[in-house]
């Protein structure tokens, strides 16, 4: 299977190389995100029906058998070799070092819960700093997820139903 995923990337990148149109391009002519665009050509992402038209449109190379790939469930995984990516660590690092602080600020102003990683959008943003000097800009927007106090009268499981 992770053969056949590598594979199908391979080809997608390589359709969005011959586009020559970067991740932005491509989200602000799809309406999704760049780092969703990005999600779809590495199948992180399912393509929905109703976005198919216009990837399309973004990328006319785009083969069919491709696009009906996309459209199935992908297999979300990662390469743990991942981390040794400058990059990558850098964002490991950064969520680790701030992190506590996030989810005390998270937990202070909505009460005892989480971000959703599902109900998740993500962006990358180039911005000029006061200094003139180009900066990134990381957004996290993802649902508050309250966690719930387990009461048995609540399981479903549990109910006499019949």
């Amino acid at each position: 299977m992770a053969e056949n995923k590598a594979s199908i990337t391979h080809q997608l990148r390589s359709v969005k190389r011959k586009s020559g149109k970067s991740y932005s391009q491509i989200a602000k002519e799809t309406g999704l995100t760049n780092v969703y665009v990005a999600q779809l050509l590495k199948r992180q992402a399912q393509l929905k029906a109703e976005t198919a038209p216009k990837l399309r449109a973004a990328l006319p190379d785009l083969p069919e058998d491709l696009i009906v790939e996309m459209m199935s469930p992908p297999l979300r995984s990662y390469d743990p070799q991942l981390i040794q990516d400058p990059t990558i660590y850098r964002l490991n690092e950064a969520v680790m070092q701030f992190g506590e602080s996030i989810k005390e600020i998270i937990n202070e102003d909505y009460g005892d819960g989480i971000m959703s990683a599902i109900d998740f959008y993500c962006s990358v943003d180039k911005v000029k700093g006061v200094d003139g000097k180009d900066r990134v800009v990381l957004t996290f927007d993802g649902k508050y997820l309250p966690h719930t106090e387990q009461k048995s009268e609540h399981m479903v499981s549990r109910l006499n139903l019949g």
